[in-house]
């Protein structure tokens, strides 16, 4: 019997552990701002009077487990009333918790979230704001003549969410030792697995007249997998897309983009307002500002301003939030977060300021966890001698060779106590660690190649790179097959002589082209020849096709990407051109450059040279010119990111003016011809806050002289399917043949202002881009040689002079798509009748951008 009862209690003990199992019950759901309808991150989720619970993601979702089949669910998070509410978890509904901020009333009038109607008129909410605005210079260090601070930086990248789960997939098993290098982030609660970490201790300066602003940097440290990439180049980008943020702008720019501030002076337009409850800030009794823009796929914010009620206005603390429906790629989540004090006259310091961001590159994805933190401390107002030698500097930020090699126990004495310095030293040991092993060695080896086109020949500090790999086999129709293999040395080599090269061979002509190119740096080079400002002589020789009216400004003529074209390439030749260069660039952003060229033009089966003598065209192998060139450029405040071999803009907000002009006289130095050729240009983006922005280049120039056609303008034919910037999409090559010229290329990128109205698009997340590009050309009789004599005949029996009607091709396009991609349709409204040309085209372009 004792054993029947024992055999029973064991059967009713394994039946209830069993059933304990199987009772799990999930819990989850999505938790709102009933205002502004946004997830709310990191809200308390639990059920009362036990531990279990979770909070919410950057998403606002939640997800736990319970074996209770009755319980009271709690919601709680500050700035918002608790939520309680019975729940049967049993029945496994998906719970849509939405939490009311708290109510505040000013002046007895009390504003409380409603869904069913705002109003601007008679609003307190917007009253208030309207009189921080009309105050916000009230107190702004700006006003001041001089102030400086000290600035301590941290940035880190980390994989996200680096769970257990994750940790068991295949990427992943390979490398066991990653879990030691797992944390918790700070601010998601979740396991993250940092892959690059940055660190700066600086000095700011700034001078109110004339106005600047210096940056003395003391120590700067790098680590992680983004070592791939140019330092300087890397530098840049981040600082670009992280830049310091001042809330009392009309914009605020991040992320390559401009967002309204909730302190600008069209924000009451752009903004919906409401005054929530009041607390204590810092000692300080503030009211709680809240915001949400009209329309949630704009380029703004949502968030709290928490305003002193002292009739300053002063903004204690700031949050801002991007809305979840905003028409921004691959930025899932963030977070802005300031906190202000008062010097003892009122002043306005930005104490500290920390930005979060969760990056995706797709939906249901972990993506990129970033994070970066600025302390601000021993701010000063009075002018120095000490400020006054900063401000003599030309540069804008003042870095000298140690600041990259502080030790250990300068970090640790000049940290502020509350930096978080816990596994300082985890990045640089990860990394050691991960290349150790093949596997990741030889795949970080294929990404440099990759994202750089260059070829390292050693793991660190490379002498030589061989590339750029995307040239190494085009084709044309002169060469047929085309291969190239070529290289540059680095400042690891010597930091100020560089030399650079290629040798390339086309199968069809059995001909052997190439550059030689030897620099001398007058500033010590860190890494590349190019890094700025440059102040140089170089000295190359060059011989290879020419692809007369084909100019590809912002890549290589060899790239592979580009040999599909919609028309024959077949109007090229051969030159030889020998150069010497002096070149100087100043931190104002002011450069010159002085060229002595020596060029032979020689013609080709394509391209004959036949020079037209009363009714004989008596043909011509080839011609010279010497030519001295001088070009200047203004560009303040350009920001660019470094390569080994080029600059690509960052931003093109500031503007670039150039200026050239070349002359050669005839006889002098072997020269042909006498030749004088001006050129100017202005480039500039216009940006239009919530409306998008627009690009705007505009260029003329003008040949003095009379010369045979290689040495007139020859407008920039596009022949590939790709979007190519300052280039005309469908016109043919020596289409045009002009000896002066005024050109423009204005395109807008309404970033989605038009489709985010529209539901069906906007969930699509495309944005419109609308293009004209034109020009308006002009070839004198004494070079056209249908009129007169001694010139060479116009090898293209379609070439034309334009009348008084100007070349003029619209487009529209739309780009975001996939966010990678950019289609646009283009139509050629001018001299559609000409013979062999294209009306109308589909172009493309991969467009990666925020």
């Amino acid at each position: 019997m004792r054993l029947v009862l024992k055999s029973v209690l064991a059967l009713y003990l394994l039946l209830a552990f069993s059933f304990s199992l199987s009772a799990q019950h999930i819990v989850q759901g999505v938790v709102t701002d009933s205002l502004t309808k946004e997830p709310i991150p990191y809200a308390s989720v639990h059920l009362q009077g036990t531990s279990e619970g979770t909070t919410t993601g950057s998403d606002g979702r939640f997800y736990f487990k319970t074996s209770r089949s009755q319980a009271r669910l709690i919601v709680s998070t500050i700035g918002y009333n608790d939520y309680s509410n019975s729940i049967n978890p049993a029945s496994a509904p998906r719970f849509n918790i939405a939490l009311s901020p708290t109510s505040y009333s000013l002046n007895e009038v009390t504003i409380k979230p409603k869904r069913e109607r705002y109003r601007k008129k008679d609003n307190p909410a917007v009253d208030f704001v309207r009189q921080m605005i009309e105050q916000r210079k009230n107190h702004s260090p700006n006003e001041k003549e001089y102030w400086q601070r000290d600035r301590y930086e941290k940035t880190t990248f980390a994989l996200n969410n680096f769970n257990e789960e994750k940790q068991q997939k295949w990427l992943y098993r390979k490398f066991k030792f990653l879990t030691e290098y797992v944390d918790t982030s700070a601010v998601t609660g979740k396991p993250i697995l940092t892959v690059s970490a940055r660190e700066l201790l600086a000095t700011d300066y700034y001078r109110n007249y004339p106005k600047s602003e210096k940056q003395v940097v003391k120590a700067r440290k790098q680590a992680g997998v983004d070592e791939i990439f140019s330092k300087q180049g890397m530098q840049a980008a981040i600082n670009e897309v992280f830049k310091d943020v001042d809330i009392y702008e009309n914009n605020i720019s991040l992320f390559t983009n401009k967002f309204v501030s909730p302190l600008s002076r069209m924000a009451t337009g752009f903004y919906k307002y409401y005054l929530m409850d009041t607390l204590q800030v810092a000692g300080e009794r503030c009211v709680d500002l809240t915001f949400v823009p009209y329309n949630s796929e704009s380029f703004g914010f949502t968030g709290h301003l928490y305003v002193t009620l002292d009739s300053t206005y002063f903004v204690k603390r700031a949050v801002l939030n991007f809305p979840k429906k905003i028409n921004l790629n691959f930025v899932d989540y963030m977070l802005l977060e300031q906190e202000f004090k008062r010097a003892e006259d009122g002043t306005r310091m930005l104490d500290h300021e920390s930005i979060t961001v969760e990056f995706k590159l797709a939906e249901n994805t972990d993506g990129i966890f970033a994070r970066r933190i600025a302390d601000y401390n021993n701010y000063s107002f009075e002018p120095t001698e000490e400020k006054a030698k900063v401000f003599e500097k030309p540069e804008r930020i003042i870095e000298g060779n140690e600041a990259l090699s502080r030790s250990a126990a300068f970090w640790t004495e000049n940290r502020p106590d509350e930096a978080i310095t816990e596994q300082e030293n985890s990045v640089d040991n990860l990394m050691t660690q991960l290349r150790s092993y093949p596997v990741y060695f030889w795949t970080e080896k294929v990404l440099t190649v990759l994202f750089t086109g260059y070829i390292p020949t050693s793991k660190e500090a490379p002498l030589f790179y061989i590339g750029p790999m995307n040239a190494t086999i085009s084709g044309n129709s002169l060469e047929g097959a085309r291969v190239r293999v070529g290289g540059m040395t680095t400042a690891w080599l010597n930091p100020h002589w560089f030399g650079k090269g290629y040798m390339a061979y086309g199968f069809n002509d059995n001909r052997l082209k190439g550059l030689a190119e030897v620099e001398y740096s007058f500033k010590k080079k860190k890494e590349y020849a190019n890094e700025f400002p440059i102040h140089s002589l170089k000295m190359r020789y060059e011989s290879d096709v020419n692809q007369y009216g084909q100019n590809y400004l912002y890549t290589s003529k060899d790239n592979v990407f580009l040999a599909l074209k919609r028309k024959k390439d077949d109007r090229i030749g051969y030159y030889q051109q020998a150069e010497m260069t002096y070149t100087n660039e100043f931190y104002s952003g002011f450069s010159f450059q002085l060229t002595a060229r020596r060029r032979t033009d020689e013609t080709s089966s394509l391209i004959p040279f036949l020079q037209k003598n009363g009714e004989v065209n008596d043909p011509v192998n080839q011609f010279s010119t010497t030519a001295a060139e001088l070009k200047l450029r203004y560009a303040p405040n350009e920001k660019f990111f470094q390569t080994q071999w080029n600059r690509f803009p960052v931003s093109l907000d500031a503007p670039v003016f150039t200026l050239s002009h070349a002359i050669a006289g005839k006889g002098v130095l072997g020269s042909d011809y006498t030749y004088n050729h001006t050129e100017a240009g202005i480039q500039k983006r216009f940006w239009f806050s919530a409306f998008g922005y627009t690009d705007v280049i505009l260029k003329a120039g003008k040949v003095w002289d009379k010369v045979p056609f290689p040495l007139l303008i020859m407008p920039n034919a596009n022949l590939s399917y790709t979007i190519q910037p300052e280039s005309y999409s469908l016109m043919n090559a020596m289409e045009f043949i002009n000896d002066e010229y005024f050109s423009w290329d204005v395109t807008y990128f309404l970033n989605g202002w038009l489709f985010n109205r529209v539901p069906l698009l906007k969930k699509l997340k495309w944005r419109e881009v609308l293009s004209c590009r034109g020009l308006y050309g002009n070839l004198s009789d004494k070079n056209n040689p249908a009129l007169s004599d001694g010139l060479f005949a116009f090898p293209a029996t379609t070439t034309s002079t334009m009348g008084r009607t100007p070349y003029v091709e619209v487009g529209v396009g739309v780009e975001n798509i996939f966010k990678v991609l950019r289609f646009d349709y283009l139509w050629r409204l001018t001299y559609r009748e000409l013979p062999g040309v294209d009306n109308s085209g589909l172009r493309i372009s991969l467009h990666m951008t925020f």
